[in-house]
């Protein structure tokens, strides 16, 4: 009895022994590691057939494809250095709705996403923008993981990602497109891109 008891007591000193040095172990890999910033620039870029607005971003608040969306604003005739009349306005908003309003697109919400991404860019705007924010995993010189901390919205093209200290690893930012307009454009995740040459490090 006393000679289990011994064993099972030994067996408990052992394993307490193990966790503690397991933990030890697990804290000084920890303090190998650092977290680097990922900086993200870009993203607001507009296409030539965009028709100076956010395609991308409107298509997904409006839950149509780009496209479609393209092909209703193809339709508009924009005021040049001004406003649109009462009348351009009606024939612009029904030129959109003809093609929209098929696609299950209201005008209410037309009017909500198109006042929600209007800008004027001879004035130095943009549309509403959250930066994301984002830090590498180094371990070793090297990276281990990119973690997106904040996705930030806003992005109508995937922006250029960098770490500092890694200028020959290229990044890939995936842009997720959403119908909740403070969601919309955020980053869903940074990876490292395929090598492209041998000769990349």
């Amino acid at each position: 009895m006393v000679r289990n008891s011994n064993c099972l007591l030994f067996a408990r000193v052992i394993a307490c022994v193990l966790t503690i040095s397991f933990a030890a172990m697990a804290k000084i890999a920890r303090a190998d590691e650092s977290k680097v910033p990922v900086t993200f620039s870009g993203g607001h870029e507009l296409g030539k057939n965009d028709y100076g607005r956010p395609i991308n971003l409107m298509a997904a608040g409006l839950g149509v494809k780009p496209d479609e969306f393209r092909q209703a604003f193809s339709g508009v005739t924009p005021a040049r250095g001004r406003g649109p009349t009462g009348e351009e306005a009606r024939r612009n908003k029904q030129a959109l709705m003809k093609v929209l309003a098929p696609l299950n697109v209201t005008n209410d919400r037309m009017d909500e996403v198109a006042n929600y991404y209007r800008f004027r860019p001879q004035n130095g705007e943009l549309w509403p923008v959250k930066p994301a924010e984002a830090y590498a995993l180094v371990d070793g010189g090297k990276i281990k993981e990119i973690v997106v901390t904040k996705p930030g919205s806003g992005y109508n093209t995937p922006p250029k990602a960098t770490i500092e200290g890694f200028k020959n690893v290229r990044l890939e930012a995936k842009v997720k497109y959403d119908t909740d307009l403070k969601k919309n454009g955020g980053i869903e995740s940074v990876e490292i891109a395929p090598r492209s040459d041998p000769k990349d490090k």
